[in-house]
């Protein structure tokens, strides 16, 4: 039966760049897309992977006409986005709740949340922030 998976910036960033022997995340995505799983991210998404790829452009790290391409596949995925106002409210309340430094991330954890959806992330820290508390925030790694 499909599931709903909700997956971060960092998670794509890995899927597209990560070089070809760490499998991890290629393996899941194909995994999850012959299954049938809707994956979903909250629209700040959109804003987050287009600033990783424009650093490490700037950084060096890649060069302009790559960071270019992989914005242009990270936003072509298929991953349904999501933004409303209950969204961003609920996202301030996780911060807060959960002492968030940022509430970025709550907007993840906000949307998996609202649709029961498992939640992949490869951001250490938020995952060793929350994992005694959210049960259904998985690392990547």
């Amino acid at each position: 039966m499909p599931e709903i998976i909700c997956v971060d910036a960092n998670f794509t960033v890995h899927l597209l760049s990560d070089p070809p022997d760490v499998i991890s995340y290629s393996n899941l995505w194909r995994q999850w897309k012959s299954a049938g799983n809707q994956i979903i991210a909250p629209t700040i998404y959109c804003y987050e992977v287009t600033n990783v790829f424009h650093r490490l452009s700037l950084a060096g790290q890649i060069s302009l006409e790559e960071a270019e391409q992989l914005l242009k596949e990270a936003l072509n995925l298929g991953i349904i986005l999501y933004g409303d106002r209950a969204l961003h409210e609920r996202a301030f309340t996780l911060a807060k709740n959960l002492n968030l430094r940022a509430a970025y991330d709550a907007h993840y954890l906000a949307l998996a949340e609202r649709f029961d959806a498992k939640f992949y992330t490869s951001d250490k820290r938020l995952f060793n922030s929350v994992k005694d508390t959210i049960t259904w925030i998985h690392l990547v790694a």
